[in-house]
């Protein structure tokens, strides 16, 4: 009781405070060469990446005070333009996608916020984050000096700042908002335009500032960043990284990766945690002042929103708060540590230029002392195996390999990057699946000809048909096939060319054999024998998309699905392509079209009792009921 007693006090104090400074009219977000300047007051601050439609609604103001807790100032986020405005003109900011509802709770949590509105995010996200629908605006060419796609642009971004403004949320306002972020990683894009590139970005950086958000805007690796946008770092490392304008801009890194996505097929990725903090110490002690980890809490890519393509549906990303909203330890408590530390170093080195001093071969010391801020100093040995016992200010110090101490008073080592506290852990108990009462439901692939509703000649893009209702398109055909081409003994074979990402073969209703791509290779292409009789024949291929392409230049003229050849082997004199003959299409699935994989809805088919160890078992549908609870 008294926790929530005190929490809702800061967070009335915070209110108080803002309102103040409407008042007052001393709202502002400027910066320098230092650091952002917010209402006066020189920071450095601790920024997080949490994307709002990757966790629940329920899940929110959790993992917003564990990120406080664990010493961040900032959230971060992306704003998603496909699940905001899913066909022109009609919006969804509802559930997942409440974006105002996050920023406030972000705001009563009594901690800042950074809006990455892009509207382009990458962020293994399908399509990048883009509506399908945008591909199909006539003209269009995407991230280019082209009007129907800067006009798309513009009409978007307006819209998410004006629903900021509506609600004050700009800090400029006494809002949480103290950064926004336009365009996304367009560096490497850029010269895939040339001079196009060029003009977007100047027009893009112009459009911005013209929406009068009264914070600053920035663009991450993007060197040629026009004034006043600040350009800001993102890799695992950016202590190399200065900003285009040195004696302006301050030195910010916009995603510190704490990991790394995850792809079918993958490692699970791991970064220690004794790495990312000496990488941030690094990045300070060279005169950093803000720190975004991406991702803090990385989450699920719900439904069908991972990129990619093959991005699994967890987004895990190794970060200091795992996919479920629990603390990864040690992760998340070595970086607290790191935070306060730094915290307690952060007047002298705002008073400051980092002096440096070298210690030895692979040691040295960044000093920042100032008559007014005190004195802090960062020592670090950048070997990567040996410790080394160093002498500074007349006092010894020793150093594990590859770290970093932080002596807030140059004298008392507060922190080390390497050396890592016992915190307690969270297990996850792995329990027997097989035991478990499953049910399943078969599509019914004979009657995938009957319920088409197309039929073209020739094969055509995935995308163009589905329009991304659905990762699922058959494309069918038939074949009628004279006994005399028919060899005694020999089984014709059928080679199929799919410009990805998974196949499924099936003739005249038996599955003839499936192919599926990968990260590396996303294209297929199968080659199999085709059980076909003389006279009327069915071929019918389950193509299946595993998230759109989300990044690249001119990633919108990207195709998927079947695009041919198709072609049967081993009949009469020779080969028969059948790419240009007629074909059906039939998008999605049966169990799609029935809601079997949403929870909340009640399905009109009838589930059979099951065993998950069943094998051969394709286009088969997996229910089971579980409990899930936690022991902490």
């Amino acid at each position: 009781m008294a926790a929530t007693s005190a929490s809702k006090w800061v967070s009335l104090l915070f209110t108080s405070l803002l309102l103040l400074c409407i008042k007052l009219t001393q709202c502002s977000v400027i910066y320098d060469k230092k650091s952002l300047i917010i209402n006066g007051h020189r920071r450095i601050l601790f920024s997080g990446s949490i994307h709002y439609p990757r966790s629940t609604p329920d899940m929110w103001e959790d993992l917003i005070q564990k990120a406080k807790d664990g010493g961040l100032d900032v959230i971060d986020t992306y704003v998603f333009w496909n699940a905001h405005e899913p066909s022109p003109g009609n919006y969804n900011f509802e559930g997942r996608y409440d974006l105002v509802r996050f920023v406030k709770m972000v705001q009563r949590a009594g901690m800042y916020m950074h809006l990455r509105i892009g509207p382009f995010v990458c962020a293994e996200w399908n399509f990048g984050g883009f509506p399908v629908w945008l591909k199909y605006v006539p003209g269009i060419s995407f991230r280019t000096d082209n009007e129907p796609f800067k006009m798309a642009m513009q009409s978007f971004t307006t819209k998410i700042v004006q629903m900021m403004k509506n609600e004050k949320l700009f800090e400029s306002q006494g809002g949480p908002i103290i950064l926004s972020q336009i365009e996304n990683e367009y560096g490497a894009e850029s010269k895939a335009y040339g001079a196009a590139g060029q003009a977007y970005l100047t027009w893009a950086a112009k459009m911005a500032v013209g929406l009068n958000t009264g914070v600053p805007w920035v663009m991450c690796k993007q060197d040629d960043a026009p004034d006043p946008i600040i350009n800001t770092c993102n890799g695992f490392y950016c202590d190399y990284f200065s900003p285009n304008n040195r004696e302006t801009k301050p030195t910010m890194w916009t995603e510190a990766w704490t990991g790394w996505f995850s792809d079918f097929g993958g490692p699970i990725p791991h970064r220690p945690v004794q790495d990312l903090a000496f990488a941030v110490a690094r990045f300070i002690q060279k005169g950093g002042s803000f720190t975004n980890y991406y991702m803090y809490h990385g989450g699920t890519n719900f439904g069908r929103t991972a990129g990619g393509p093959f991005i699994t549906t967890s987004y895990d990303y190794d970060a200091p708060i795992d996919e479920y909203g629990l603390l990864r330890q040690p992760k998340y408590d070595h970086l607290k540590e790191l935070h306060k530390a730094v915290k307690l170093s952060e007047r002298a080195i705002l008073s400051a230029d980092p002096a440096f001093v070298s210690l030895g071969s692979y040691e040295q010391a960044h000093v920042f002392s100032s008559k007014t801020g005190g004195c802090a100093a960062f020592l670090a040995n950048y070997h990567i195996n040996s410790s080394a016992t160093v002498v500074f200010r007349n006092n010894h110090y020793t150093l594990p390999p590859w770290s970093i101490s932080i002596l807030p008073d140059c004298k008392r080592v507060a922190f080390n990057t390497a050396q890592v506290g016992k915190s307690s852990r969270v297990h996850m108990l792995p329990t027997n699946v097989n035991r478990l009462s499953w049910q399943t439901f078969s599509e019914d692939v004979s009657s995938v000809d009957s319920d088409s509703k197309m039929t073209v000649s020739g094969l055509l893009d995935q995308l163009s048909v589905t329009r991304d209702t659905s990762d699922y398109l058959w494309y069918s055909t038939s074949v009628v096939i004279n006994p005399s081409e028919l060899h005694r003994g020999i089984v014709p074979t059928l080679t199929v060319e799919s410009e990805g990402h998974a196949l499924h073969v099936y003739v005249n209703g038996q599955l003839s054999g499936s192919v599926y791509g990968n990260g590396e290779n996303k294209n297929v292409k199968f080659t199999g024998q085709a059980h076909v009789h003389a006279g009327m024949n069915k071929i019918s291929l389950l193509s299946v998309a595993v998230g759109l392409q989300n990044n690249g230049p001119h990633f919108e003229l990207w195709k998927t699905g079947v695009l041919g050849p198709v072609v049967l082997n081993g009949l009469g004199h020779g080969s028969w392509d059948l790419s240009r003959q007629k074909w059906s299409y039939q998008v999605g699935l049966k169990g799609e079209f029935k809601n079997l994989a949403s929870p909340m809805e009640v399905s009109s088919v009838d589930w059979t009792e099951s065993s998950l160890v069943q094998q051969n078992r394709p286009l088969t549908w997996y229910k089971v009921w579980f409990l899930f609870y936690t022991s902490l």
